[in-house]
Order: C-alpha cells, then structure tokens, then sequence
C-alpha cells in the first residue's frame, strides 16, 4: 500500500514538474497602456478621490453648444449614499485635442441629501472649448 502512494506522489510530482516547465521563456513584452494617471484625458467625468468614488455616481451628461459657439455642459451628479454628502465639482474646458483652454472653473461646493441627484451647469468662456473634463472630490 505504501509503495502505491509512493509511486502516486511520485508520478503527481513529476507531473506538476512537467507542466511547469511547458510555460514559454520570459521575454521582451509590449508596454501596457494604464489609464490611472490619463482619466482626465479620457473620461469626460472624473472621481478624484476614494470618498468621491464611493459617494458620487454620474447619471447624465448634457452638452450644448450656444449661440455665441460656446460650450454648456450640464452634469447629474448623484449621491448614492443614504446620508447627506457635500463635495466640490468643477470643469476644466478643452480644445479639439483634448489640451486645456486654460478655462477652468474653479470648485464649488455641492451638498448632495440622501440619494438624490442634483444638475450642475457649466459654461466656458469662449468658443475654444470642444472638449471637458469634469471633476469632482470630497469637500475639504
């Protein structure tokens, strides 16, 4: 009986061996792209910090161009907790590159009661702005 187990640990042994030695050789790999430090060249809506990400959800983006060729940009920020939240929101307006106008507003505060949702209109202050990013962290 011992002599069974034996052979059954030895054969399982020398099959795991096996296997591992079936994997293909390090070698050069291609860079991986990241997007932790691009979101605010990606995504037009942007959590930056854990609280906000825990908190705060997007359920809509509008944007219009008015009649004047600028751009308006309506966000529904919702609180997805069960308590009354205050965070800050802003919006960094960009050109058809994706590169800042230089038109950013600055953070204002949104207090946010339980579960609900609130509309925050941004308007940039040229027709520069085709792009935007909109940001949105806890109240300090």
């Amino acid at each position: 009986m011992n002599s069974k187990l034996l052979f059954l640990s030895v054969a399982t042994a020398a099959l795991l061996l096996a296997a591992g030695c079936a994997t293909p050789p390090p070698g050069p790999f291609a860079p991986l792209d990241t997007t932790k430090f691009t979101l605010e060249n990606t995504d037009k809506f942007v959590l930056l910090d854990q609280p906000a990400q825990y908190s705060v959800t997007c359920t809509g983006l509008q944007e219009r161009v008015l009649e004047d060729g600028r751009l308006e940009v309506v966000a529904n920020v919702k609180n997805r907790e069960a308590r009354r939240i205050q965070v800050q929101i802003n919006c960094v307006f960009k050109n058809d590159l994706g590169v800042s106008t230089g038109d950013e507003t600055p953070f204002q505060t949104l207090i946010l009661a339980e579960n609900s949702t609130e509309a925050v209109r941004f308007t940039a202050m040229n027709a520069l702005a085709k792009k935007y990013t909109i940001r949105v962290r806890q109240a300090r």
